[in-house]
């Protein structure tokens, strides 16, 4: 039970933190609105740091299925466990975009663009094309788990590896998220995109239902290849 409450609030505190810097540059008449993709990476960034440092000593801090699975898949976690964290990730994950709902309540309204709402909750590609979308997001979660092993794998200072994991997903943001938005996280799309298709948000367009299955599927595939190929260089 311990654990699944830390993937729950972990989860739960990384949408807060991750999907409010997205509210912030792209809904209109808030104090951050068109700051830019910078802001959105480096806040991204701050939320898993800060999301891990939570959860850390109570789950391990996956607050990501594909990181799950990964770990699963060279012997890292149990199996038997991953179904509990899944369920807690994506509670927590659905919790947090209901936060970030009502916490820029007076904005949705103010703001025209339907995209830019929906963008709040889930990721989309700049160019729509299924199998590069796809294949990005395969890429971006093999860097993801593949660089978490090998951050795991050195000896910091205590408490600092987090903040490099941190520095992790600012990386892959600038450099490898320009294309699909880098959801790398199933239950961090899936969940806030079902947030959205039940939220009453003014003027709001359908969730995407026919793109969502690629955040879902590419990152787990993604993650075991990450923890397979780092498990089997070193």
């Amino acid at each position: 039970m311990t654990s699944f409450l830390g993937e729950l609030v972990g989860t739960m505190l990384l949408i807060i933190l991750g999907d409010g810097v997205v509210g912030g540059v792209v809904l209109k008449e808030t104090k951050s609105h068109n700051s830019g993709w910078i802001v959105i990476t480096l806040g991204w960034g701050l939320a898993v740091a800060i999301a891990a440092y939570t959860a850390g000593k109570f789950s391990g801090a996956h607050l990501n299925p594909a990181v799950t699975l990964g770990l699963a898949a060279v012997g890292q976690f149990a199996w038997e466990k991953v179904p509990t964290y899944w369920l807690a990730q994506f509670i927590g994950a659905f919790l947090g975009a209901v936060v970030v709902y009502l916490h820029y309540l007076p904005h949705w309204a103010k703001t025209e663009d339907k995209d830019a709402k929906l963008g709040v909750f889930c990721s989309s590609p700049a160019i729509r094309n299924p199998l590069t979308n796809f294949i990005s997001e395969v890429i971006g979660t093999f860097v993801l788990v593949f660089g978490l092993l090998a951050i795991g794998a050195n000896e910091f200072a205590q408490g600092l590896n987090v903040l490099i994991v941190g520095f992790l997903i600012v990386s892959i943001g600038l450099s490898l998220g320009g294309t699909t938005g880098y959801a790398i996280n199933p239950a961090r799309d899936l969940a806030p995109r079902l947030a959205h298709f039940l939220l009453p948000i003014p003027d709001k367009r359908d969730s995407d239902w026919g793109y969502a299955w690629i955040p879902v599927t590419a990152p787990l595939i993604g993650g075991v290849l990450g923890a397979i190929v780092y498990t089997s260089l070193f």
